[in-house]
């Protein structure tokens, strides 16, 4: 299946794909586009569009698209997963909804990546998979002693 969604991607649109790959379409494949293309494309190419104004799969009231697409497919019976989705939750917006206190850092290493001269949307995704596994790690051993 092809999902589509904004260029230049940060939080949302990383934790999103790491989501969508990870619990959803193993074989998910990601295109990116500016703005102001992404429904004409997604039409086009018979892709689903997600964290873009107005789609299913996108920000809604203080909720972002991981929060989205969790509903979406009913992914909410994983503790880890709800505790995951709190913290990027808070990297995406204001963290007015959690108060998670690890969404600042995710947001300072979603900044960083911004900034390592990575060639494109798809080199950013490999090299920041490692950050959503290692943060759902922390978070299945946060459900593991009970500290959730």
């Amino acid at each position: 299946m092809k999902w589509i969604t904004r260029q230049h991607v940060k939080v949302d649109r990383v934790a999103c794909p790491w989501l969508i790959r990870k619990f959803v379409d193993p074989q998910a494949e990601f295109l990116f586009a500016p703005p102001d293309q992404v429904m004409a494309i997604a039409g086009r190419e018979g892709a689903t569009a997600f964290d873009v104004p107005n789609a299913e799969l996108g920000h809604h009231g203080k909720y972002c698209s991981f929060d989205a697409i969790i509903s979406k497919f009913g992914l909410e019976k994983d503790p880890a997963l709800m505790l995951l989705a709190r913290i990027v939750n808070g990297a995406d917006t204001d963290n007015s909804l959690w108060n998670q206190p690890e969404s600042a850092g995710l947001k300072a290493i979603a900044e960083g990546f911004r900034h390592l001269g990575l060639p494109d949307d798809h080199a950013v995704l490999a090299k920041e998979f490692v950050v959503y596994d290692a943060l759902y790690g922390y978070c299945q051993e946060m459900v593991r002693q009970g500290k959730i």
